[in-house]
């Protein structure tokens, strides 16, 4: 898994694209990005050929210093399961007794 940021010169706000490699996929059909930046409504990631998982989104970096999130894991046969991201910025305990990864946005 990898989180790349790439702060933008003319907002308030850093690009990062979030990447799951086909190892820490799983074997997934599809993986979905959850986070508190868009009230934890799933985001799906695109399915490269070489089986990675990616997608890129800007987060505003006047809001918050730091945003929680998770990847849901979707096999074709309906099973479901949660990931961190192995190069989180940082874990910060959830209501659910796990952590959340954490990605940093102020410099």
């Amino acid at each position: 898994m990898t989180l790349k940021k790439q702060y933008l010169k003319s907002r308030p706000e850093v690009r990062v694209t979030f990447e799951v490699s086909k190892q820490a996929a799983h074997d997934a059909a599809r993986v979905y990005l959850l986070g508190e930046f868009n009230d934890w409504t799933p985001i799906e990631l695109e399915h490269l050929k070489n089986g990675k998982f990616k997608t890129t989104i800007n987060l505003p970096t006047d809001k918050k210093p730091s945003y929680e999130f998770r990847y849901k894991l979707c096999s074709s046969d309906g099973h479901e399961m949660f990931e961190n991201d192995w190069e989180a910025d940082a874990y910060y305990p959830n209501v659910y007794g796990e952590e959340n990864s954490v990605v940093t946005v102020t410099h």
